[in-house]
């Protein structure tokens, strides 16, 4: 296991490489070598490269190849007139702490490639004659993590048929284009995106956030989702999980959602829970584009808190089979709007979703909503005036983890043993008009008693609470349970 030093400011290409003091000048004294499992690369904090770095062998599982910093300062930094980092058929390789800016292509590549981390890295300013951000093609086991991607043209990050992807705690923001996403993943499995931002508000003409074509078991949970067109599109899949994610800010088009499916092929198997959705045109989608018949069943969109949305909450268009239930859904937002055909086949109950008014903390329960033929969506009551207080703030629980769901669609953000669980919403708590539920020190969970009224009541019930000062959450979320008469609301 050799480690070899480049400095592009007091290396030689005829130095050894192989200490700090006698470092290799450049990338072709690298490519030169035939690096074994277990090497590293090293560039100099402070050096700057203007070359592609070729990388054409592979490490081991216990012993991968890595590229990587040494010293004191800035970065190292990546510019080229091709991509920043490439390879072809090259597993078991790690990069981290670089910088990569201002490439003619993608930052990174890697075709039939796997078993590569990305870590630490930052990328800007990339993809400037042909579109590329980190791109990763026919593989498998492919983890980006605390990096950034800024300001890039074309998709943050592409990922095509990769077996096993993880992106944890990055932010992208900025992937420019009228085709550019900030992530997009194509017929690829075993996914999870956990902890990330993904920011496109200052994207030039972007498409949207976040694009899974044709996933199959994948998590995405606790991200922040922003802009673009729509926030997380998962037209076509299998055992897909949605949880926890705060996704706001979206629209441009009469179609824009939070979170759609339906298009592209058949769906199957979505749990959609503990979001909170705001800010945005429609909630949870499930539609499509044109009249193609595709299957769509068992899609459960639960313990969601929908907000500000200038369509409804739900919206169900094309034959499916699922339920909306046990949501949170702010007073001025239409709950949803169902095709007559689909009220009338029952495939996709609506039940026990909680409305919360503006004024005091009042939660109104709206069980077992039953339409007419007539019917195609449940308008919010005019006679309520609008809301626009309701925000949310710091929850720090990120312990619960991507594979919690997959197997027990209805974990602990969503519905157990008869109680509702709301909790996490994008990372945050309740807080509406100066008023929170507790007393801002703590994650409460608030009883029936508290919530429901008097012991016997039953039916809509209302409860207001006094205004309190404004608090902000240090750290849990609240955990609101409502249990009235043995009955969920």
């Amino acid at each position: 296991m050799t480690i070899y030093y480049v400095n592009s400011v007091t290396g030689a290409n005829t130095n050894a490489g192989t200490s700090e003091d006698a470092p290799f000048a450049s990338f072709s004294a690298v490519e030169s070598l035939k690096l074994q499992p277990g090497d590293s690369v090293l560039l100099a904090a402070g050096s700057v490269f203007n070359d592609q770095l070729d990388l054409k062998y592979s490490g081991t599982v216990d012993a991968p190849i890595t590229i990587g910093s040494y010293g004191v300062g800035d970065a190292p930094v990546i510019h080229s007139p091709n991509d920043g980092i490439h390879s072809l058929y090259a597993s078991n390789i790690v990069i981290e702490n670089i910088t990569i800016s201002d490439t003619a292509g993608a930052a990174i590549y890697g075709g039939y490639v796997s078993n590569w981390t990305v870590r630490n890295v930052e990328v800007d300013h990339t993809g400037l004659s042909k579109s590329g951000s980190i791109t990763f093609r026919t593989g498998s086991n492919i983890t980006i993590e605390n990096s950034t991607i800024n300001d890039v043209n074309g998709d943050g990050i592409w990922i095509e048929k990769i077996n096993g992807v993880t992106l944890l705690n990055n932010t992208v923001t900025n992937a420019h284009g009228t085709a550019a996403d900030a992530v997009q993943l194509n017929d690829s499995k075993n996914i999870v995106i956990s902890g990330n931002t993904f920011d496109q508000t200052g994207a030039v003409t972007p498409k949207g956030v976040l694009t899974l074509v044709r996933p199959v078991d994948a998590v995405i949970e606790g991200n922040t989702i922003i802009g673009g067109g729509f926030g997380i599109s998962a037209q076509a899949g299998t055992n897909v999980a949605i949880h926890d994610n705060d996704i706001s800010g979206y629209g441009g088009y009469s179609w824009s959602y939070a979170v759609g499916l339906g298009d592209q092929g058949d769906t199957r198997n979505y749990d959609i829970s503990g979001n909170y959705i705001h800010d945005g045109v429609w909630g949870v989608s499930v539609s499509a584009a044109g009249t193609t018949t595709y299957v769509r069943e068992g899609i459960d969109i639960y313990g969601n808190l929908f907000d500000d949305l200038t369509q409804a909450a739900l919206k169900v268009d094309r034959p499916a089979s699922g339920s909306f239930h046990d949501n949170f859904i702010a007073s001025d937002v239409t709950p949803y709007s169902i095709s007559p055909s689909i009220i009338a086949a029952g495939t996709f109950p609506v039940s026990d979703n909680t409305t919360i008014e503006e004024g005091g903390i009042t939660l109104a329960s709206a069980d077992s909503l039953v339409a007419t033929d007539a019917s195609i969506s449940l308008v919010s009551d005019t006679g309520l005036t609008s809301h626009d207080g309701l925000k949310l703030s710091l929850d720090n629980t990120a312990s619960d983890k991507a594979g919690d769901h997959l197997d027990n669609p209805i974990g602990e953000n969503g519905v157990s043993d008869g109680t509702l669980l709301l909790r996490h919403f994008g990372k945050a708590a309740l807080e509406k008009q100066g008023l929170t539920l507790g007393n801002g020190d703590h994650g409460p969970t608030i009883e029936a008693a508290d919530l429901a009224g008097p012991e016997n009541g039953n039916g809509i019930f209302h409860h207001e609470t006094a205004p309190q000062p404004l608090h902000h959450w240090p750290a849990d979320g609240p955990i609101v349970s409502i249990l009235q008469d043995s009955m969920l609301h």
